[in-house]
């Protein structure tokens, strides 16, 4: 290797790549290097290090910079990102087809259905209010986990609680692919017909962790009621997660156990947390708080403000309000 070489580690997919390239050759090089190593074109790689970003540029190749002038030097160790033009055809055709389906089902759901009145008892009205059918997305990875994870948010008690407390029914209970809508964390479609939630992490890795996706699931499901973020939706929104807390709570002092509802459910705002310290019977747990502590509890609770601002804003779901029967 010679002086003006540098040795770069290129990790892709958990696999380690060992690149020479001289300091001064156009980094372009180096995308066609990885390709012949990883089968990715340079048009799909994304280069990562150091904080920065890099993808291959077509145009403008005279202002292409070399290796050392995007900050390239012996020794640094870079992640690649991307797919192979096989994996992106799979994807796509995969994409096209679930589009399909949702656009069939879409169709099928404009059409008018003819509703019988039940005339059964009411403990047989409230079985009515469910999950009618789960459906994760099969052409994503690990459609198996997805179903158990759709599957326990389904038969969660303290939401099939809420539902039947609300007469809340759901057609459809899937999933939300990341890169199909970059952003939205939920998303109701027709007032309870379907909602879809992002149950994946970005990087189709692994998945988000389960109270935070129940907590979106209680946000989508008051938009059976109300279509805009309005005030009645906050308020209905913070009702339906109180309720949640609350159940969990029951439930857990049924066992002698004392709960922590931080555990189970974050505020939305301060008179939630007001409302929190009389669940358990009516006993203000903070009567013995520092003032360490107090500040902590305001803290806390701001913070869930700014996560309740953050799910509206990552919610898909918007229209005209509808009250409930």
């Amino acid at each position: 290797m010679s002086h003006e070489d540098i040795m770069l580690t290129v990790t892709f997919r958990g696999t380690s790549h060992t690149v020479f390239l001289p300091n001064d050759a156009p980094l372009s090089a180096l995308h066609s290097r990885l390709e012949l190593l990883t089968s990715v074109p340079p048009s799909l790689q994304k280069l990562i290090y150091r904080g920065k970003k890099f993808q291959h540029r077509q145009d403008d190749s005279d202002l292409e910079p070399t290796m050392a002038q995007a900050g390239l030097r012996d020794g640094i160790k870079v992640q690649m990102l991307g797919s192979t033009v096989e994996e992106l055809g799979q994807l796509n055709a995969a994409d096209s087809a679930h589009q399909k389906k949702e656009q069939i089902l879409r169709e099928r759901a404009l059409k008018p259905q003819v509703k019988l009145r039940s005339t059964g008892s009411s403990s047989t009205s409230s079985h009515q209010y469910h999950f009618h059918r789960i459906e994760p997305l099969t052409h994503l990875p690990r459609p198996e986990t997805a179903t158990e994870c759709l599957t326990t948010l389904s038969k969660d008690p303290a939401v099939l609680h809420v539902m039947q407390k609300h007469r809340f029914s759901v057609g459809l209970l899937t999933e939300l692919a990341p890169h199909e809508h970059p952003g939205l964390l939920g998303l109701n479609v027709g007032s309870g017909d379907t909602i879809k939630l992002r149950i994946r992490l970005d990087t189709y890795d692994g998945f988000r962790p389960y109270l935070e996706v129940r907590r979106v699931l209680c946000h989508e499901l008051a938009h059976n009621v109300w279509g805009e973020h309005n005030n009645d939706f906050k308020e209905l929104n913070s009702q339906l997660n109180r309720e949640v807390a609350e159940f969990e709570a029951a439930a857990r002092a049924g066992t002698h156990e004392l709960s922590d509802l931080r555990d189970t459910y974050q505020p939305s705002s301060d008179g939630e947390v007001e409302a929190l310290v009389h669940v358990l019977g009516g006993t203000d747990l903070r009567g013995n708080d520092t003032t360490e502590e107090h500040r902590i509890r305001a803290s806390e609770a701001a913070t869930a403000r700014l996560r309740n601002e953050e799910l509206e804003r990552s919610c898909g779901t918007s229209g005209p309000q509808k009250q409930s029967g």
